[in-house]
C-alpha cells in the first residue's frame, strides 16, 4: 500500500510518561486516550521466577527507585514496587490498539502463551520487536506466523540481510536513519519501516512523507 493511501501508526512511546511513570499501565491507558493515538510501544523483561513484566533499563534505579535487576526479584516484589505485569497489561488494554511489544532479553518460557491468550495465535493487532536476534529467532520458533521487527539504527543492506534471515516482516529504525533511499532499499524487499523515537511534530511529517508504517512517538510528537 503506498504512503498516500494510509497513515502511519502511531504509537506512544511506553505510554504517557507525563502523566503515569513509563511501562506502567496508567501509562499506556494514558495514551490512548490522546487524540489519533493508534496504539503503545513497551519493553518486556523477566522476574525471577519467570514471570514477563514491562521494564525497560536493566535495573530499577531510573523509575521505581530500587537498585535491583527484574530478574533478581520476584513477580510480586516488583508488582509491590510499581512495575506493572504483562499479563496484566494486555488484558486491560483495548483490542483496538497496536501493541508494539519490544522484548529486552531473553523471553521467559511463558512470554509467548501470555501473548497468545491476550491477542490470539495470529497475534492480531501487534508486533513482537527487538534488538537481539536470539529473542527473534526464539519467538520464530515458537511462532512461524507472528509479526516481528528487527530494531536497528539504520536500513543498511546488511540490517535488511539480518531481518529476512531472521524471518521478520519489517525493521523498526532510529528515525535519523531513515530518508528516501533507505526507504527504497527496504520497499525494494517487501519489508514494512518503523521509527523511533520522535519528539517533533516536522519529524513526523518527513517520516510520513515519506512512507513509514509506523512511528514510535512521545511528548509533542505524541499530542500530535
Amino acid at each position: 500500500m503506498s504512503p498516500t493511501t494510509r497513515q502511519a501508526l502511531r504509537l506512544a512511546h511506553r505510554g504517557d510518561w507525563r502523566r503515569a511513570p513509563e511501562n506502567t499501565l496508567p501509562a499506556l491507558l494514558a495514551a490512548l486516550d490522546v487524540r489519533g493515538c493508534d496504539g503503545v510501544e513497551f519493553d518486556v523483561r523477566s522476574s525471577s521466577d519467570g514471570v514477563p513484566v514491562l521494564q525497560h533499563d536493566e535495573t530499577l534505579a531510573r523509575v521505581h527507585g530500587r537498585p535491583e535487576r527484574p530478574q533478581d526479584l520476584s513477580v510480586e516484589e516488583l508488582r509491590a514496587s510499581g512495575v506493572a505485569v504483562l499479563e496484566d497489561v494486555l488484558a486491560a488494554l483495548p483490542q483496538r490498539a497496536f501493541l508494539d511489544i519490544e522484548v529486552k532479553d531473553d523471553p521467559p518460557p511463558s512470554f509467548v502463551g501470555v501473548v497468545e491468550t491476550a491477542r490470539g495465535r495470529e497475534l492480531r493487532n501487534a508486533v513482537v520487536s527487538s534488538f537481539e536476534p536470539a529473542v527473534l529467532r526464539s519467538v520464530r520458533q515458537q511462532r512461524p506466523g507472528w509479526r516481528l521487527w528487527l530494531n536497528a539504527t539504520d536500513l543498511e543492506p546488511g540490517t535488511l540481510a539480518l531481518a529476512r534471515e531472521l524471518g521478520c516482516r519489517g525493521v523498526s529504525v532510529e528515525w535519523r536513519g531513515i530518508d528516501e533511499a533507505a526507504m527504497g532499499r527496504a520497499r525494494g524487499e517487501g519489508f514494512e519501516v518503523a521509527a523511533w523515537t520522535i519528539r517533533r511534530r516536522p519529524t513526523v511529517a518527513r517520516l510520513a512523507r515519506l512512507g513509514v508504517m509506523a512511528m514510535c512517538v512521545e511528548g509533542a510528537a505524541l499530542d500530535g
